[in-house]
C-alpha cells in the first residue's frame, strides 16, 4: 500500500475551480462505488463458499480496498494530500484504535489503512437504505449509544477483531478542543487488548459538520495523521470500580489528545 504523499505536478491542479471539479467527481465516484457494491459486487460476494465470519471478513476487505482506491483518487487529482506515520502498528487481533474526528472523510482513511477492521458508524448510515445493506454484511456497528452497542464492540475486540471507533461521536466542531465520550473507554476496559491513538490534523478544515461538501478551501486539503504509542487499558482498571475507572481513561485520552494536537500546532509554527 502507498502511503506517500503523492505530489501533484500540474500547477493548474491546485486552482480552485479544478479542485472543485475534482470534488464534484470523487463525491460522484464515491456514491457510484456505494450503488455497485450494493448492487453487483456483494451479491457475487455472497455466492462464494465460506461461514458467515469467512464472507464478513471478504466484505470488509472490499469496502476497506474501495475507501483506499477513492483516497488515491483524490490524491491524484488534487483534491488532498496526505502523510500517515506509524501505519504498520494498526490492525493487530483485540486493539482498539481510536481517533479524533475533524473530517468526514478521516473514517475513509482509517478504514482504507485497516482491511479487516470493524468499525462503530454513525446511526443514521444504519438507517440510511443505501448504506444499511452493506453495513450489515460487514458486521460494523452502530453507534446507538445503547449496552448492546458496547456489548458488542466489546464482544468483536474479545473475539481478536480490531476496532476502529471515534470517542466524540461526531466530527469536533472547528476551533475547538475534542470532547469524548464515555463509551470508548468502557469499552477499551471490557475488551482492548492495547488502546492506538491515532492523531488526525486537517489543514485547512474542510468537510467538517457544518461544511457542505461544494465549499472547499482556497487552497488545497492536507491531511496528517500520526499514530501514538500504546495505552494499556488494564492499567485503568485497577484504578477503582468500572464507572470510576472508566471515567479516569476517558479523562486520560480527552487530555492526551489535546496535548498531542497542541503540541503539533507548536511544531507547526
Amino acid at each position: 500500500m502507498d502511503l506517500a504523499t503523492q505530489p501533484v505536478t500540474d500547477k493548474n491542479r491546485d486552482a480552485y475551480y479544478w479542485r472543485l471539479l475534482a470534488t464534484a467527481l470523487s463525491f460522484t465516484l464515491f456514491g457510484l462505488g456505494g450503488l455497485c457494491l450494493r448492487l453487483v459486487v456483494l451479491p457475487l460476494l455472497s455466492c462464494l463458499p465460506g461461514d458467515a465470519q469467512a464472507h464478513r471478513q471478504r466484505t470488509r476487505y472490499i469496502v476497506s480496498r474501495i475507501f483506499w482506491f477513492f483516497v488515491r483518487f483524490m490524491a491524484r487529482t488534487g483534491v488532498l494530500t496526505y502523510d500517515i506515520q506509524g501505519a504498520e502498528k494498526l490492525g493487530r487481533p483485540g486493539q482498539m484504535i481510536i481517533a479524533n474526528h475533524p473530517s468526514l472523510i478521516d473514517v475513509v482513511f482509517l478504514i482504507g489503512l485497516v482491511p479487516h477492521a470493524n468499525c462503530v458508524v454513525k446511526k443514521s448510515l444504519w438507517e440510511n437504505p443505501f448504506t444499511r445493506g452493506p453495513l450489515r454484511r460487514t458486521g460494523y456497528i452502530s453507534n446507538d449509544g445503547s449496552m448492546d452497542m458496547l456489548d458488542a464492540a466489546a464482544d468483536a475486540l474479545n473475539s481478536g477483531q480490531t476496532l476502529i471507533i471515534f470517542p466524540e461521536g461526531t466530527r469536533t466542531q472547528p476551533g475547538q478542543p475534542p470532547a469524548f465520550h464515555r463509551g470508548a473507554a468502557a469499552i477499551a476496559l471490557r475488551g482492548a487488548r492495547i488502546v492506538t491513538p491515532v492523531i488526525i490534523k486537517v489543514s485547512p478544515t474542510t468537510l467538517t459538520k457544518a461544511e457542505p461538501w461544494y465549499r472547499i478551501p482556497k487552497r488545497r486539503v492536507h491531511f496528517s495523521f500520526r499514530v501514538g504509542a500504546d495505552i494499556d487499558p488494564q492499567a485503568f482498571a485497577a484504578l477503582g470500580p468500572a464507572p470510576q475507572a472508566s471515567r479516569k481513561l476517558n479523562d486520560y485520552f480527552h487530555h492526551y489528545f489535546i496535548k498531542e494536537l497542541a503540541e503539533d500546532e507548536r511544531s507547526e509554527a
